[in-house]
């Protein structure tokens, strides 16, 4: 994504925009797929689809959708302590939710130090959202940034009542939260098959944007699998993206087709600078919430499963410096020691091509395997490694952290010497890997300085990383540097480098690249 968009939750500003670089993700994707192990001893009481063709392209009208789910959507309010950080204003004018959410407010007065007679008071924040009824006995799907922080829950129906929602689970990385409103004979939306969603179909957005009142919007399914994470996000993302004008506000609104069904619910947009919408709009994939909602109503919580790898994508480079035939496929660039991939025997440089004979295209359909499979399952990898195809079984654990992500900068520049990087590097001795916090068991050359004309900066190798590896060999002196350059010729040279203990693969272009 170029650096003059920003992401947005319908609810909050992103951290940080996508850089062009391939991602690096240890994998530890929501296991949305329940399976057997979150089998539910009850059935819930979902309803069936309630249009039963779609509207022919002649149809000049969608109202027989909207009638079906208008009733469905709701707003959401929330009321909860302000929990501000020391860099936060503590304003109205500048308060970021108000800004960028459209009705989330902090109203303390004071200075706000605890300074005079009255003692600091901690402001309050209300936040408005959606969120889509799926059961006739009133369970209720939305964004967990929607409920995030709230001491009470109250919910608009369409048909004028507000009733107070019990919370039963929230999970973070979907941006999923699965509430309850007392009663029953609710009007519910059917939930559809998000898989079967093709690029082009027709699709209505409904929620309650800016507090305006429920609002629908029509447009198309843009694109599918889509992820917006940044580094370090944490985030299980595989976004259905349509132009169906959605804003602040409707977070946790519904994503319908045109059969009447649910097939996502709305979390993110992109947007240009502004606040408003461009028509690039992300919803979670009714499937993923399918599952993430029988789970937070079994448990309240979500399991994870992980890998214990980190990965970053194939470029061309990359692609020519192993002898690989095309982009596809994850690099290895850890390994977690004791992790199911390290008890599989996966290595270091490996590329996983298939998952449970599955294609890997990329890191994010990499990620989807690993959270389809579910923690204790059984997964086949189909790997490369040194030319050579191989097939290791890994049983996957349960994970008890986020995913971490880390990023590798992989473009390239020229010089006229061939083993020139444009580096300054020196011996990482105890006392410079204690100075630089690097890990216990880290070894190679430490960058001291970068030539930002050189080779090195182009690939984005920066002062403070530890050059591990070059071409799949240990260097540990400038000897073995400038020999393992050379003899990459006039192919990409792969370099294995540490940056603040994540370990990823650059790839620095030769002279004539």
């Amino acid at each position: 994504m170029n650096g003059m968009f920003g992401r947005f939750t319908l609810g909050q500003r992103a951290r940080a925009a996508m850089a062009a670089a391939a991602a690096a993700v240890l994998i530890a994707g929501a296991a949305w797929y329940g399976g057997g192990a979150h089998a539910q001893s009850t059935r819930l009481a979902t309803v069936s689809t309630p249009i039963a063709h779609a509207i022919a392209g002649g149809r000049d009208s969608y109202a027989d959708i909207v009638d079906v789910a208008s009733p469905a959507v709701v707003t959401i309010r929330t009321d909860g302590k302000a929990r501000m950080s020391p860099t936060q204003f503590q304003g109205p004018d500048n308060d970021f939710f108000e800004q960028f959410f459209g009705g989330r407010f902090g109203n303390g007065r004071g200075d706000g130090r605890g300074n005079g007679s009255r003692p600091r008071q901690i402001p309050r924040q209300r936040a408005l959202g959606s969120g889509v009824i799926v059961t006739t006995d009133g369970y209720v799907l939305t964004n967990h940034h929607v409920v995030d922080g709230a001491e009470t829950i109250n919910v608009d129906l369409v048909d004028g009542r507000t009733l107070t929602a019990k919370l039963i689970g929230s999970d973070k990385p979907s941006d999923l939260a699965l509430l309850k409103i007392p009663g029953h004979d609710f009007k519910a939306l059917a939930l559809g098959d998000s898989d079967a969603v093709r690029v082009g179909d027709v699709v209505l957005a409904v929620g309650n944007p800016l507090n305006i009142g429920q609002t629908v919007t029509m447009g198309i399914i843009s694109a599918k699998g889509r992820s917006t994470a940044g580094p370090g996000d944490g985030s299980y993302e595989d976004f259905l993206q349509t132009d169906a004008p959605i804003n602040h506000g409707n977070s946790g609104g519904a994503l319908v087709n045109m059969k009447g069904e649910l097939v996502g619910i709305n979390s993110q947009i992109l947007s240009n600078g502004g606040d408003g919408n461009i028509g690039i709009g992300f919803s979670i994939p009714v499937n993923m919430a399918k599952n993430v909602m029988e789970q937070l109503r079994a448990k309240g919580k979500v399991t994870r499963a992980q890998l214990g790898v980190t990965v970053q994508g194939v470029t061309s480079d990359i692609a020519q410096s192993l002898g690989l035939k095309g982009t596809t496929g994850a690099l290895v660039s850890n390994v977690t020691p004791g992790s199911a991939a390290d008890h599989a025997g996966v290595k270091r440089g490996d590329v996983i091509e298939s998952f449970n004979g599955q294609a890997v295209h990329d890191t994010n359909s990499l990620r989807n395997r690993v959270a389809a499979a579910g923690p204790g399952s059984k997964a086949d990898l189909h790997i490369m490694r040194d030319g050579s195809e191989r097939h290791v079984t890994a049983t996957l654990d349960e994970a008890g952290m986020p995913e971490r992500i880390a990023r590798a900068e992989n473009s390239g520049a020229g010089s006229d010497d061939k083993t020139a990087l444009g580096v300054s590097v020196a011996p990482l001795t105890p006392d410079v890997a204690a100075r630089m916090r690097a890990p216990r068991d880290a070894h190679g050359l430490v960058v001291q300085d970068v030539d930002p004309d050189g080779r090195a900066a182009s690939a984005g190798i920066q002062s403070g990383d530890i050059i591990q590896e070059v071409n799949r060999q240990p260097v540990k002196s400038v000897e073995d540097l400038r020999a393992a350059v050379k003899k990459s010729n006039d192919r990409p040279t792969l370099m294995l480098i540490n940056r603040q203990g994540q370990d990823v693969f650059v790839t620095v272009k030769p002279v004539n690249g």
